[in-house]
């Protein structure tokens, strides 16, 4: 059952009004290939600016962007025995081309170390070459059975960021600099916030040595995991000998790293902000960030109005503010402006007659926290930069709100492994619980409850007293971040 305005409410069927508007806000379509959907020119330009600026923090870093084939060698990924087994069952091969059977299968790329060392080795002699800070741009296909737009596509777009070091502690470095990264886009761009740490050796990337993520928590107490940072260690440094020599003159394998996220993150985005209305986008990536609308009876009224909105757009522009005049024709106000509230546009200008006469603008605001006025009058002189200010203003309001909702949907000091069960069920969240460090324990909750360790949560986190036991009764070892997860 939907509202009045055609969406499924979250509270009655969150995976049927992500799915609805997902298609309403017109982001991405179905494909004819399973698993497969098409980002449509609204959700792509979404990702567009998150490339923009998630590209432009990388280079701020010293990493480059390359790119390398899509396709690998099945010997080159088997050459890691650990990773090819983590990715073996969601791999796609290529075994015919050009009318006739391949000597050699080729697999369509999961994630690209199995391809990027055995180029990089040749490009790496001494410690002088190091480090090596690349970061690609580019599409893999991972085989998922269970899809959803955005969140889990058997083809989806992401970056892959590889790095070569000369030690372990470099390396280390590296991961957690980038995950420093990550989370900075995610809090000031995205408005969502996250928990960082480093995952149980049972969640680490297959073939690595330590794997850390950000954890985000959506409007239904569900997580994400919204981005992750690898240290490889010297493992795919010694499957495919890529060596340097030190200053000392031996010749000793590189350590490297790995990182990325993906168009997952518009799901994301979708999650945390949205409401029953639809999409709400922070104006940081929203494709537009004001939308105006102007109103006309008659002609004569037509020409007024535009010439208006035309010099509001201007002003708009030179405040460094996307924007987009909406003049469809056989298309009412009204319409458009479920449209636009719809597609999460963050700021609506109404201009109309009355509006041109009394050199105003209406200001309507997709998003109004408690005691904020959804619609409000504004001068037209001067509109850029009052409407620049809001807009930030909106953005930190976000952050806020997204912060507020993630610290009440969670709970510290759960040792009880029953009251676990049941909160974990009536309400979900984030739980803060101990943990013994045993795999065998994480699987059982996870058997039982479907919650997995989200991340071994680093210090800034942490409860204040950490718990003394594990869910399981026994003593614990560490503090743990447990959740349902997509």
């Amino acid at each position: 059952m939907s509202n009045g305005k055609g969406l499924t409410s979250q509270s009655q069927d969150f995976s049927a009004w992500y799915n609805e508007v997902v298609q309403q806000a017109e982001l991405a379509s179905h494909s004819p290939v399973r698993g497969c959907m098409v980002i449509r020119p609204y959700g792509y330009r979404i990702w567009e600016l998150m490339q923009a600026a998630l590209d432009e923090m990388f280079k701020a870093t010293g990493h480059q962007n390359a790119y390398f084939p899509l396709f690998l060698p099945k010997s080159a990924l088997d050459r890691e025995a650990e990773h090819v087994e983590g990715f073996a069952p969601e791999t796609a091969m290529v075994t015919h081309a050009g009318g006739a059977v391949l000597e050699e299968p080729l697999v369509v790329r999961p994630t690209s170390e199995a391809i990027i060392w055995p180029i990089v080795r040749d490009w790496i002699h001494s410690y002088r070459d190091l480090p090596v800070l690349l970061n690609q741009w580019a599409n893999v296909v991972r085989w998922e059975m269970r899809t959803r737009p955005f969140l889990r596509t058997t083809e989806f777009l992401w970056q892959e960021g590889h790095t070569a070091h000369v030690s372990e502690e470099e390396a280390e470095a590296e991961t957690r600099r980038m995950l420093g990264v990550y989370r900075t886009f995610m809090e000031q761009w995205m408005a969502m916030p996250v928990i960082t740490g480093r995952q149980t050796d049972t969640e680490r990337f297959a073939g690595g040595l330590r794997t850390s993520g950000g954890e985000a928590l959506m409007t239904d107490n569900t997580a994400l995991q919204a981005g992750t940072s690898h240290n490889l260690g010297q493992n795919f440094a010694r499957a495919f000998d890529v060596r340097y020599q030190t200053e000392e003159g031996e010749h000793t394998s590189v350590w490297s790293t790995s990182w990325g996220v993906s168009t997952r993150l518009v799901g994301g985005l979708i999650m945390t902000h949205g409401d029953d209305e639809g999409l709400i986008i922070p104006p940081r990536l929203a494709p537009y960030e004001v939308v105006i609308v102007p109103i006309w009876k008659d002609d004569d009224q037509r020409a007024t109005v535009m010439d208006a909105g035309g010099s509001v757009r201007a002003d708009l522009e030179d405040a460094g503010v996307r924007v987009h005049v909406d003049d469809r024709e056989g298309m009412n106000p009204g319409s458009k402006y479920y449209d636009w509230e719809r597609r999460g546009v963050p700021l609506r200008l109404e201009i109309g007659p009355r509006d041109v006469k009394a050199d105003s603008v209406m200001v309507v605001r997709r998003f109004t926290p408690e005691g904020t006025d959804r619609k409000t009058p504004m001068p037209m002189a001067g509109v850029g930069s009052s409407l620049r200010t809001m807009l930030d203003g909106i953005q930190d309001e976000l952050f806020a709100a997204a912060t507020r909702r993630r610290d009440a949907a969670t709970i510290r000091g759960v040792e009880d492994y029953g009251e676990f069960q049941r909160l974990i069920a009536d309400q979900g969240g984030f739980f803060y619980t101990g943990w013994c460090g045993e795999a065998e324990c994480e699987k059982k909750v996870k058997e039982d409850t479907k919650a997995t360790i989200r991340v071994i949560p680093d210090e800034e986190f942490r409860s204040a007293e950490g718990p003394s036991l594990c869910l399981c009764g026994a003593p614990s070892v560490c503090e743990v971040v447990r959740a349902r997860a997509y």
